[in-house]
């Protein structure tokens, strides 16, 4: 799909500040506490003094095979022909969890409403050009994350790793 629409995460730029994780909640107006369609998760390596921290900005990766929709017996779950985008018809959701047990990133959260995930701030409305306007992407304070199609993301990794070689960091 060459409109697959596409959020990447840059953990060289992330510093886990929660900005996104923040936005997410509030532009959608979710209680504290509870669900989270975006979360910052944290990765170590290395041993006392040599400790790498890595952090990751995760949502909903709105696979081209989405296994979530695949599992789902209620049909709940579908995937936008124009953009790609993988959503969640709640009333239809039943809350058996098997998108989650699905999802290789294990991204589904259950409130007493169903199953919750990004969509990329659809739920909010669109541009001009009729594209959602994450406010994950638009708040984050260092860039980390990116949004468009699958070929401008990749132009972005094109242009990230020539800068990197040129650099001597590959």
């Amino acid at each position: 799909m060459s409109n697959q629409l596409m959020i990447f995460a840059d953990p060289d730029r992330c510093i886990k500040c929660w900005a996104c994780q923040v936005a997410c909640k509030q532009w959608h107006e979710i209680k504290a506490g509870t669900i989270t369609r975006r979360r910052v998760i944290e990765d170590t390596s290395g041993t006392f003094p040599d400790v790498k921290r890595v952090f990751y900005s995760l949502s909903c990766m709105h696979c081209e095979k989405s296994a979530c929709m695949e599992v789902c017996p209620a049909g709940a779950i579908s995937k936008r022909v124009e953009d790609g985008i993988v959503t969640v018809d709640r009333d239809k959701c039943i809350g058996c969890h098997y998108c989650f047990f699905a999802c290789p990133y294990g991204i589904p959260d259950y409130d007493d409403g169903g199953m919750d995930k990004c969509d990329m701030c659809l739920s909010l409305g669109t541009d001009e050009n009729g594209r959602p306007m994450p406010h994950c992407v638009q708040t984050c304070p260092t860039q980390a994350l990116y949004f468009g199609t699958k070929e401008e993301i990749n132009k972005v990794l094109d242009e990230k790793n020539a800068a990197m070689v040129a650099g001597g960091r590959l």
